[in-house]
């Protein structure tokens, strides 16, 4: 595993959940690199990364994204409902620093993630926001949905699913069959 910076955290600030998808030490977090599909033939170990990057998507859900990144704000909610619209502030934002979301996500994942709708380029920070509900907290619930979906569908896109047995078998008898008309075709 390649460390490329370490970061100190206050390890009571996670939760055990956190620790479980997010790999860190008691007091530094280890950066880990993967590869993606154009970076595969670079990397030191591309098996290895691609079935890190494989687990990190299967264990990913809403709960396990850490809050701690996070900072969420609220404002007074647009559209029909009456005076309630105007006197409370439900509507959630969620903001997102992509300088502290990058390192504990695959590598593969970077670029999709910096080229969503999401992306303030402006400072580098994926806003959230969320008005569906009355309830501040729904909303913020809400929020952090969406940001599992962006993660998951940019993680579904990045990294190639693992091939199965059956398909390697199928795909190396279809080689052999190939090489074997080539070379009756040239005698």
């Amino acid at each position: 595993m390649r460390v490329h910076s370490m970061v100190l955290l206050r390890p009571r600030l996670l939760p055990n959940h956190v620790n479980n998808i997010f790999p860190l030490s008691r007091t530094l977090f280890p950066t880990r690199s993967f590869a993606s599909r154009r970076a595969a033939s670079s990397a030191d170990d591309p098996d290895e990364d691609l079935a890190a990057a494989r687990t990190w998507l299967a264990s990913l859900n809403p709960r396990t994204i850490p809050r701690h990144l996070c900072e969420v704000s609220f404002s007074r909610s647009g559209g029909p409902g009456g005076q309630h619209v105007n006197k409370v502030n439900s509507k959630a934002t969620l903001k997102v620093s992509l300088d502290s979301l990058l390192p504990l996500i695959p590598r593969a994942i970077h670029s999709q993630l910096q080229s969503s709708r999401y992306v303030a380029q402006r400072t580098n920070t994926l806003v959230i926001q969320s008005e569906e509900s009355r309830k501040q907290a729904a909303n913020v619930e809400t929020c952090f949905d969406k940001l599992h979906q962006l993660l998951r569908s940019s993680a579904n896109e990045a990294i190639p699913g693992e091939t199965s047995q059956n398909q390697r078998q199928k795909v190396q008898k279809l080689y052999v069959f190939i090489m074997y008309r080539s070379q009756n075709l040239h005698v």
